[in-house]
């Protein structure tokens, strides 16, 4: 008769499972990429798993990264074809005539969703961008989590009939979305915030590509690119593009 494991082998068994192994280096999946899939695992016990050398540095599985990163590499080189929802939106923030600096903001307001959380994108993308450009810019990226629930007849915004569909006709938001939107709607940069949800494009043309470099003259005038790298500065958010650029590392 077969013995049953107990509470430490099951949690070791596990854990090996959540590892990649790759040549001599131990890949490990974060509690966040665990948690995304469903796993979830509560046993009292805890293992280190084996002593083995671990990913710390540069993916070899993924592009390499030049030693000071752009935003056009962090484009190019972490941001998955979903980016085209990006340029797209920025495209259109051309064709309607948009400020560059509001340009930027459509280029850039889903960056979370293409490269880092889903889950408040709105809020981790203000957060990501927000020592690079201006003030306006990454406010309006973050309350634009808020308003794009909520229609707005004086300049045409209809909610997404995406969002009917995704979410369910009678989809309530969170009380913490309401009360952003109630914040967003009497501030000055409303209309800011407002400008990317009408630009943000739900309807994607496969036939049309867009690329990045088509803005780099505006991310030139208007992203304030640190000198030694993106990630390699010192601003508060640094660490999340760090984080973008290695995101398997072990600590």
């Amino acid at each position: 008769m077969a013995q049953t494991k107990g509470i430490s082998e099951q949690a070791e068994e596990l854990e090996f499972r959540q590892m990649q192994e790759l040549g001599e280096l131990m890949i490990y999946r974060s509690q966040i990429n665990k948690l995304a899939d469903g796993e979830w695992d509560d046993s009292p016990e805890f293992s280190l798993g084996p002593l083995k050398q671990s990913l710390m540095g540069e993916d070899p599985r993924l592009p390499q990264m030049p030693e000071k990163p752009t935003l056009v590499d962090f484009f190019n080189l972490r941001f998955g074809p979903s980016k085209q929802h990006l340029l797209q939106s920025a495209a259109l923030g051309v064709k309607n005539g948009l400020s560059e600096k509001m340009v930027l903001a459509c280029l850039l307001h889903d960056v979370s969703v293409i490269a880092f959380f889903r889950p408040d994108h709105g809020y981790w993308g203000g957060q990501m961008l927000e020592p690079y450009v201006d003030e306006e810019v990454a406010w309006a990226i973050r309350m634009h989590q808020a308003l794009r629930f909520f229609p707005d007849e004086s300049v045409g915004y209809e909610y997404p009939e995406a969002y009917a569909k995704r979410f369910g006709a009678d989809y309530q938001v969170e009380p913490y979305i309401q009360r952003d939107y109630d914040y967003a709607r009497s501030h000055k940069w409303y209309m800011s915030a407002r400008m990317i949800c009408l630009n943000d494009l739900y309807a994607f043309d496969p036939d049309v590509e867009v690329q990045v470099e088509d803005f780099e003259d505006i991310i030139g005038r208007h992203f304030r690119q640190p000198e030694e790298g993106l990630g390699n500065d010192s601003s508060p958010a640094a660490h999340m593009w760090r984080t973008l650029r290695r995101p398997a590392n072990a600590l």
